[in-house]
């Protein structure tokens, strides 16, 4: 067990104003009438309006978190951008969401980090330290996702699934008495999977100077999602197992279960594995889509504005990215 006095005091969440149904997807991908909604019980996704960047995105999120915690900008220690993609290859998206929330000349130290889907996560557990030493007073955490960017729309499956948005939680110190804290946190790399999800060209191997029209598809996100679920769902139950047992913990004990947000298929499949009773799972995935790290904290924002979850009451965080890797954290909210 990894006990941290360390207390989420807001989130906030932004959506772009462009909606996209299942129904549009049907005629933009050429599936037949119904198949999109079938295959990923989305619904409606969000994507990024014509000059909105991820770093304005993730400014209003973080605005909003910041809100929510009753603090402004010069209470903010540290800025941390948890995102699985990339504004640009250089300097880094938290810079420019400093930037974006009129922040440019505050100072304060803004980086990256980046574990894909389980961005948020591991910057959370990273960060939660920082906090605890007393590094850092305030963190502002923030995951921004446009994925629509570098969909692959001839990979009908994974195209269907995405969306875009942000998150942004404001984490700090929680004081003597108080029940929030976080207990445990685990993450697991099984690099054998590197190939199931990724985006080949852009970085230093395939240089974007490579990039021509006719070799597109390195530059496309390209996922074998039944090779993720079948290696995932061997490893998942063993690997929740340890996270149990090292925190004396039962699947009951949670007041709510927030997964990174895949297909809805692949969420009732996990449910089902994991044996996460209905009412203790969060399924963010209708209205959202996969938004890749923001998928996370979103579920988190949305458990808290519904009232699905109180201070003090235990939540489990899980998910799989790229990698393979396998990510979770117990907290008490």
């Amino acid at each position: 067990m990894q006990f941290r006095h360390v207390k989420i005091l807001g989130t906030g969440k932004y959506l772009p104003a462009r909606k996209v149904t299942d129904e549009e997807l049907d005629m933009m991908l050429g599936t037949p009438a119904g198949w999109v909604g079938k295959i990923t019980g989305v619904g409606l996704r969000h994507y990024a309006g014509e000059g909105e960047t991820a770093s304005s995105m993730g400014a209003k999120a973080a605005e909003a978190a910041l809100a929510a915690a009753g603090l402004s900008f010069s209470d903010i220690d540290c800025l941390v951008c948890t995102s699985g993609t990339k504004e640009q290859p250089l300097p880094s998206t938290a810079v420019f969401i400093q930037q974006a929330m009129g922040q440019g000349d505050s100072g304060v130290p803004a980086f990256d980090i980046d574990s894909t889907c389980l961005s948020f996560l591991v910057g959370l557990d990273v960060m939660s330290y920082m906090v605890e030493a007393g590094r850092y007073r305030n963190v502002l955490l923030v995951a921004t996702e446009i994925a629509s960017a570098g969909l692959n729309y001839e990979d009908k499956e994974s195209a269907a699934l995405f969306g875009d948005g942000a998150a942004a939680v404001v984490i700090g110190p929680s004081a003597a008495g108080d029940p929030s804290k976080i207990l445990h946190a685990s993450l697991k790399t099984y690099s054998s999977g590197a190939r199931y999800s990724e985006i080949a060209g852009g970085g230093t191997r395939l240089h974007a100077q490579k990039y021509t029209k006719e070799n597109i598809l390195p530059y496309l996100f390209h996922m074998d999602g039944q090779a993720i679920f079948r290696k995932a769902s061997k490893l998942l139950p063993e690997f929740i197992s340890e996270m149990l047992t090292q925190t004396d913990t039962q699947m009951n004990d949670f007041r709510l279960v927030i997964p990174h947000q895949g297909s809805a298929m692949a969420m009732r499949l996990l449910r089902k594995k994991l044996g996460i009773a209905e009412e203790r799972f969060l399924d963010n995935t209708p209205g959202h889509g996969n938004t890749i790290a923001a998928s996370i904290p979103m579920g988190l924002h949305e458990a808290i504005v519904q009232g699905r979850v109180q201070r003090g009451e235990r939540i489990l965080f899980v998910g799989t990215a790229a990698g393979l890797s396998l990510g979770g954290m117990i907290i008490d909210y």
